[in-house]
């Protein structure tokens, strides 16, 4: 297995609970989930990170209004707090642990506000937090990844680890970088290749920290 110099990380739906989150917000706001509503959203907020830079606060309250038909104000409280939505149960023990002997980097389709809601969540700060806000792109573009590489002084390759329960819009990518790519299933997760599949961020531990490694 090849040696572990830097592991980053997708946040939304990877350590942070997505869904659930959302569909908490939503039904607070009136407009529970109804079965799709999830996937049209994330789909929609896809669509608009292609465009003009916007801040993810702003991809969220516009994908909430346009999908959705949430009212403005709420729309844009939810999008202001995504980064409070819930952990997996498994994410704050298995960063710590990681932490203690790889560098672990967010690299995240969001803005720096919501890098400071989640790591007072973790109760910990990672050892780096690259979102769309400081690179003025969003994930799948190659120019966040070429940030991310410059930022740490690492080059795209099998040392450099990345993990992700989304494939379509972030270990494809990572794939073609020659990145070791993780998958990690969860229950939204959106399938594809992967060096390790994995069930949640605890069997990364195992795959990393175990003595025969």
């Amino acid at each position: 297995m090849h040696r572990c110099r830097l592991l980053t990380f997708d946040i939304f739906g990877t350590v942070i609970d997505w869904r659930a989150g959302l569909e908490r917000d939503c039904a607070a706001a009136g407009r529970p989930l109804a079965p799709g509503d999830f996937d049209r959203v994330v789909d929609r907020q896809a669509e608009l990170e292609r465009g003009p830079y916007k801040t993810y606060r702003e991809v969220t309250r516009r994908s909430l209004i346009e999908v959705l038909g949430i009212d403005s104000r709420a729309a844009s409280q939810i999008g202001s707090a995504v980064g409070e939505w819930p952990l997996y149960r498994d994410a704050a023990p298995a960063l710590g642990a990681l932490m203690r002997n790889v560098p672990c980097a967010a690299l995240t389709n969001s803005d720096r506000s919501h890098g400071d809601q989640v790591q007072s969540q973790l109760g910990f700060r990672l050892s780096d937090w690259l979102c769309a806000e400081e690179s003025r792109v969003y994930k799948p573009a190659p120019e966040f990844w070429q940030a991310m590489s410059a930022r740490r002084a690492i080059a795209p390759g099998p040392e450099w680890w990345h993990v992700s329960a989304y494939a379509d819009y972030d270990l494809a990518v990572a794939n073609q970088l020659g990145l070791t790519t993780v998958f990690v299933a969860r229950p939204h997760a959106r399938a594809g290749a992967a060096t390790h599949t994995i069930a949640d961020l605890a069997a990364l531990t195992g795959i990393l920290l175990s003595p025969t490694c």
